[in-house]
């Protein structure tokens, strides 16, 4: 048998920025001590859209997953380099067939609520989360788990119908977190009860969240006492807080805004496995016709759209974003913008006149979406397509897109270090998120179950590239471009190490001098 086990590393992770009004002041910066060093230690992190769930097995929003992986724990956890590592199992070991994988879990783990956690919980969890009736969006990672089992109070034995390569990297995840087995979902949604290193404090919706730290927690209780997650208007508003010391943490999107900060405060660049991306409905007519998503696919030249609405900092990208998969951009039709391409398209569609499109935009998630929808936009309009937008605050987009009701959708979508984790739950026939993504195939359903039994990377790359040219050269989506998160950190924090991923798990780990 093949057994894991190795202790955490010390991890870091992005932040996120996300919405109303904040008054700047005069006094004392958050978070300082005043010189008294048992004063409590307060992290600001301001960010410019409220969660829209407090429940992991749902969340789908950037925002309330950030928040989330402070409250709860996952059986595996990814370290700063993305490398799956022990989280609540402390081992596991994997029978030679690939079939049996047993977590060996780590005792003395509380909830909130201080009851104990063990091997009940995670069969409950997982069982819950594979029930349709639940809606979880991640319910396609336990896909290939047949049965749950509790050996005893501090082992679990997942039985496989197939190998699973990605599994474990599946099960890290915020949205297959552990809850309780005696779990009121309903209740959870404004009294989380999870294992993670943070609790919930208080929460005046729209205003501020803040969590306080754990001090059961399974890996010691984090060195700052509460983290403040503050709603404020914009990220140019948040660089003002940053300046007068009210914030003293925050993740922008835009260069722009990041180039403005200056002073003692400090700005990390980091690359994002996260996408942009033009959603289609294929389900849809006229969507439905491969020449018509064809058709937009070729009208857009990408590098216009990263130029103008990122300013050029990013890169064009293909479906896979995971550098040990990454997809070649180049391998699609149309590489680059061609209008005649597109035209001709249009007309084998049989909309030679042209046609007329919607798209749904968020316009409060990040900052280059409008910029994004805008562009895309006037490029479609130069092959005879008529794109019109949407704008939606947060929620409203979030519920919309969950509910597949949309045409396009103008889209930034996460990114995992292994492509089935990705996609999984997107493009086959039985993934929980299908009916978002709007596309499947019996090629797909065949190409990611051979990615889950195979083993050896290089074969695996090989597949994931066969997935990538299915999606392509369907255009199920019109991939766009990935950019870079800049975490921006005041004089005194320490600690905190931003991921290609943009977890904010890793708060944990943040000091304050």
């Amino acid at each position: 048998m093949k057994t894991v086990t190795r202790p955490r590393a010390v991890v870091g992770a992005l932040g996120f920025v996300a919405a109303t009004t904040l008054a700047l002041s005069g006094c004392a910066p958050s978070g300082s001590s005043g010189g008294d060093p048992d004063a409590p230690k307060s992290l600001v992190v301001g960010v410019t859209a409220d969660v829209d769930t407090l429940l992991p097995w749902t969340s789908t929003q950037f925002q309330a997953s950030n928040v989330l992986q402070n409250l709860y724990g996952t059986l595996t956890e990814l370290d700063d380099d993305l490398t799956v590592v022990p989280g609540l199992a402390e081992s596991w070991d994997t029978s030679e067939d690939g079939l049996t994988v047993t977590f060996h879990l780590r005792e003395g783990v509380t909830f909130a609520d201080g009851s104990a956690f063990d091997a009940q919980d995670v069969v409950a969890s997982y069982e819950a989360i594979k029930d349709e009736e639940t809606a979880a969006v991640s319910a396609t990672n336990l896909a290939s788990v047949d049965t749950v089992e509790a050996v005893d109070d501090a082992t679990v034995q997942l039985t496989l119908s197939a190998p699973d390569a990605a599994l474990f990297s599946k099960l890290a995840v915020i949205t297959t977190a552990i809850l309780p087995s005696d779990a009121d979902l309903a209740a959870l949604e404004t009294e989380p009860n999870g294992t993670g290193a943070f609790v919930l404090d208080q929460r005046t919706p729209n205003q501020s969240l803040t969590l306080a730290a754990n001090p059961e927690y399974w890996d010691g209780e984090p060195e700052i006492d509460t983290v403040e997650f503050r709603v404020i208007p914009d990220q140019s508003a948040i660089v003002s807080a940053l300046q007068a010391g009210s914030v003293q943490m925050a993740v922008f999107d835009d260069k722009l805004v990041a180039d403005t900060i200056g002073g003692s405060v400090t700005v990390a660049e980091t690359p994002q496995l996260s996408y942009h991306v033009l959603q289609i409905n294929s389900r849809v007519a006229p969507l439905d016709d491969v020449d018509v998503r064809l058709a937009i696919a070729c009208a857009i030249d990408r590098q216009e759209v990263l130029d103008t609405a990122a300013l050029g900092a990013g890169e064009i990208t293909g479906p896979i974003t995971s550098p040990a998969f990454r997809s070649d951009p180049a391998a699609r039709p149309c590489p680059e913008g061609d209008v005649d391409a597109a035209k001709e398209h249009l007309a084998e569609a049989g909309y030679e006149d042209g046609l007329t499109l919607r798209a749904i935009v968020n316009q409060d998630g990040y900052s280059t979406s409008v910029a994004e929808a805008e562009n895309l936009q006037a490029q479609l309009a130069e092959a005879g397509i008529t794109l019109e937008i949407e704008s939606l605050e947060s929620g409203s987009y979030v519920d919309r897109w969950v509910a597949a009701d949309f045409e396009l959708a103008v889209a930034l979508n996460g990114g995992q270090p292994d492509p089935d984790a990705s996609y999984g739950r997107y493009f086959t026939s039985t993934g929980s998120l299908n009916p978002v993504a709007g596309y499947s195939s019996d090629t797909l359903d065949e190409l990611f179950a051979q990615g889950k039994a195979e083993t050896d990377e290089d074969a695996r790359k090989a597949i994931y590239d066969e997935v990538a040219a299915e999606l392509e050269d369907n255009a199920a989506w019109v991939w766009l471009f990935t950019a870079y998160n800049y975490t921006a950190t005041a004089e005194g924090v320490s600690g905190f190490v931003p991921m290609s991923n943009g977890s904010l798990q890793n708060l944990r780990d943040v000091t304050i001098d």
